[in-house]
């Protein structure tokens, strides 16, 4: 009996036989193995959105990493995924008169006072909210590729250029940078378009289920399609592939957030292209061929 080297690896990391698993995981793939993205760095690991977790995912062996860009009440570009402060920084004993704690409400020199890794762990006390400046940085210190997520642009008039001017004085707009480690994605479609229009040839993706007959209209600017995995039907996977991109190619689908085997395993058999993941060790273990 032939066995799909997907199953066979749950198998192992499970302690269970392929023979065992539903049919789809059990069926071989015809297609590549999936990007594994690390989900605001590997934030199962390191707090989420800092330089750490960035090296952490490096320490891995995990070459993209995702982020969330925001903006200060001075207008400099952090990385942070919520809206205000409250869940990932002491601001509320730093700052108590600020409620409700908006990143834009804040200057960068005060949201540099905040600690941004003791509510994961005592380990990383002190870890910074970093600059977007800073993450690039570490980015490319480390070699890596990067998912860049415009976070609620619709807060921050002008964020793509700004996004965009920052990329390019810390030389992420280079030819090397475009064509193999960057993509911009947003949940704002019109926040992607823009990003299409001011640098066309920059990979750009959706983050959202359109329906299969609004697909067209998303390859006006868009590259991918990045539904929650929840989602994902092979159906889906299938429609989206039909549809070519902005740029000429098939559209591409990056799911999220998967954590675990099973899923990551019967998404990939599926024909995702990509799957963005808090613990990106487990799903390459899972999803590698």
């Amino acid at each position: 009996m032939h066995t799909c080297p997907v199953a066979a690896t749950i198998g192992t990391l499970l302690g269970l036989s392929a023979i065992g698993l539903s049919a789809p995981v059990a069926q071989a793939a015809q297609h590549d193995e999936p990007v594994v993205v690390a989900h605001r760095g590997a934030s199962a690991y390191a707090p989420e959105n800092t330089l750490a977790a960035v090296d952490k995912a490096d320490d891995l062996g995990i070459t993209w990493v995702e982020n969330d860009v925001q903006r200060t009440k001075d207008g400099e570009l952090v990385v942070m995924h919520d809206t205000n402060l409250t869940r990932t920084t002491n601001v509320e004993d730093v700052f108590p008169d600020r409620a409700p704690w908006k990143v834009s409400d804040f200057t960068l020199a005060e949201i540099k006072k905040l600690d941004a890794g003791s509510w994961f762990s005592a380990e990383y006390r002190n870890e910074r909210v970093p600059t977007l400046e800073q993450y690039l940085d570490e980015v490319e210190d480390n070699d890596q590729r990067l998912l860049l997520e415009l976070k609620a642009p619709e807060l921050y008039p002008g964020i793509e250029l700004q996004t965009l001017d920052e990329l390019k004085r810390e030389g992420w707009l280079n030819r090397t940078h475009v064509s193999r480690k960057l993509i911009v994605q947003s949940f704002n479609a019109d926040s992607v378009r823009t990003v299409h229009t001011l640098r066309s040839d920059v990979k750009t993706g959706f983050l959202g289920t359109p329906a299969v007959a609004d697909l067209p209209k998303y390859a006006e600017f868009s590259d991918q399609i990045n539904p929650n995995h929840g989602s994902v039907t092979p159906d889906y996977v299938d429609a989206v592939h039909a549809v070519k991109g902005v740029h000429g190619k098939p559209f591409e689908l990056f799911t999220w957030t998967v954590n675990d085997v099973s899923t990551a395993a019967r998404l990939a058999d599926m024909g995702v292209d990509g799957i963005i993941t808090n613990t990106p060790d487990t799903v390459r273990d899972a999803t590698e061929r």
